[in-house]
């Protein structure tokens, strides 16, 4: 037989042993994207319980949909490139302010990048 805890005592159980258990309010949607399909849960409830510095989510319930992912959705805009840094690249590497200002969008502004880029 299993003695039923009650849930005030099962809280400082979890307390002494470094976890900690809290629902996440106001949740609509969570959708999980993997490269062959899209899954899309509606309203669910959703727990997370952070151990030992980690955190996992427990999803549960809702109205569950299936599809094909959305690619749209993944793609990240390029990186908006200022003038000032455009200058510094074709300063430091001696190239034309065209070919620093596509070295840095090709590398999304990261400025070392960019630099070492057009170096090698």
């Amino acid at each position: 037989m299993h003695r039923r805890i009650n849930p005030r005592e099962q809280r400082r159980m979890m307390q002494r042993m470094g976890m900690n258990m809290d629902a996440m309010p106001d949740v609509e949607q969570v959708t999980i994207r993997t490269s062959s399909k899209e899954i899309t849960i509606e309203q669910p409830e959703v727990t997370i319980l952070e151990m030992q510095g980690q955190k996992i989510f427990q999803i549960m319930g809702g109205k569950v949909t299936e599809g094909a992912p959305n690619r749209t959705a993944s793609i990240t805009p390029k990186a908006t490139v200022s003038e000032e840094d455009v200058k510094l690249v074709a300063d430091q590497t001696g190239k034309s302010v065209e070919e620093a200002r596509k070295a840095l969008e090709e590398c999304e502004g990261d400025l070392a990048k960019a630099i070492l880029l057009l170096q090698s």
